[in-house]
């Protein structure tokens, strides 16, 4: 890992480490583009030969069937269905405090705007694959999804480098009776939810994280549909002290780092003598791990550990970086967690590992990246519908408000807006 000594920084140079962006480079999103526009173009053909070029695709062709579901939930292992409904049960837990409320407000007399909420009719999850399978993603996307009360519930999932998709992934579809599943992936996969193919309609908006090239997807087909937020590669930030276990440490590092090559992963103390013992742990760690090449590169190309002058100035470091994961495993944990405001999911004291976020306590685990944390939270259910504003006035409202609109309409040169208002006591013969 990077080691990079704060104070020895320009603004200019700790900026560019804070202010990285979820959006990818160019030539990524030259190439999105293309085939966004081939499967807008060619659809379900165009689809199939993505899948051929690029993956995720499997021979038993792209639709999942209710069948299949079915029959890989009944094949699961018992302690694997609990583990899922538990999952399930945590999520639903969580998320139902997240409905939303109607409510009326009376501005003036004869003035009422009631701001009333609605779910969407048609969902697009795109759950990643391909190398690894991730039934927690899909838990954690369809959950609020039924929760808000969506009509429609459509997946998307890559199957692995041998056409094989994941059976647990199929359980789990089955528990949460999604409506609709389909097994490709990437941007292509994208392009078919937002465009619509012969076989896949469009949805209305598209939710859940990827790689690189998902991501540079959503951002390009924003407009034809809703999409949730760029959420690109898993980053964990660690806010450690002198009292810090570095072997915790290492293993909160590592949970995250191990999704791709390309998942930041970030220590932060003011304490120098932790790197080194820190170290020690990652290299003694690495070997116990099954994704060990991938944890590798994602630690030499995208890991730093950062010295800050004091720990005032390592939690503000860890607040500008905004994480998508910021674990605080320092002496005061409660407090130092409760003054960071940019970060998706905040994991607090010894007891709380990352991955206990991202499968089982029920808190979702889609999250803001790249920054984003600074303006955008985690997935919820809110996500799943829109607001909408319903405006009723008497004819003493409109009357109180008549002086104000010729004002401003006035001001403005929109005349038709105050004849909108004025003609309405003219047609009654009232000026």
């Amino acid at each position: 890992m990077q080691r990079v000594i704060l104070s020895d920084l320009s603004p200019s140079d700790r900026q560019r480490i804070v202010r990285r962006s979820a959006v990818v480079d160019p030539k990524v999103r030259a190439g999105v583009a293309a085939i966004c526009e081939e499967i807008r173009t060619g659809r379900d053909a165009a689809l199939v030969a993505a899948a051929d070029r690029f993956g995720g695709g499997r021979p038993a062709g792209m639709v999942v069937t209710r069948s299949e579901m079915d029959a890989a939930l009944a094949s699961a292992p018992a302690e694997e269905r609990l583990a899922l409904e538990t999952a399930i049960a945590n999520v639903t837990t969580y998320h139902q405090v997240q409905m939303p409320e109607d409510r009326v407000v009376e501005t003036m007399p004869g003035v009422e705007i009631a701001r009333r909420w609605s779910p969407m009719r048609r969902i697009g999850a795109y759950v990643p694959g391909g190398k690894a399978a991730y039934p927690s993603t899909l838990i954690m996307t369809v959950t609020p999804a039924r929760l808000a009360g969506v009509e429609e519930v459509v997946v998307v999932s890559p199957a692995d480098p041998d056409g094989r998709v994941s059976s647990t992934l199929l359980a789990a579809a089955a528990l949460l009776e999604v409506d609709e599943m389909y097994i490709v992936g990437g941007a292509q996969a994208v392009a078919a939810l937002a465009y619509g193919t012969e076989i896949i309609r469009p949805v209305d908006k598209i939710v859940g994280p990827g790689n690189a090239w998902v991501t540079a997807a959503k951002l390009y087909v924003f407009g034809e549909c809703g999409i949730d937020l760029p959420a690109g590669p898993s980053e964990v930030c660690v806010l450690a002290d002198e009292t810090s276990d570095p072997r915790l440490v290492a293993v909160d590092l590592l949970s995250q780092a191990e999704h791709g090559p390309d998942s930041p992963a970030v220590l932060v103390t003011a304490d120098e003598t932790l790197f080194d013992r820190v170290d020690v742990e990652l290299n003694d760690l690495l070997e116990r791990l099954s994704r060990r090449a991938i944890l590798g590169a994602a630690l030499v190309e995208h890991g730093l550990m950062v010295l800050a002058p004091s720990h005032e100035e390592a939690i503000e470091f860890v607040d500008a970086y905004a994480p998508e994961h910021a674990t605080v495993l320092t002496a005061d944990p409660d407090s130092d967690a409760k003054r960071i405001r940019g970060a998706g999911s905040i994991y607090v004291g010894r007891w709380s590992p990352e991955s206990a976020g991202d499968y089982a306590t029920g808190a979702n685990h889609v999250l803001p990246t790249g920054g984003l944390a600074r303006a955008y939270g985690p997935l919820s259910v809110e996500d799943f519908g829109s607001w909408r504003q319903v405006q009723t006035l008497t004819r003493e409202g409109l009357g109180n408000l008549r002086p104000t609109i010729a004002c401003l309409a006035e001001a403005e040169g929109l005349t038709a807006h105050r004849l909108a208002a004025d003609l309405r006591f003219e047609a009654e013969g009232s000026s």
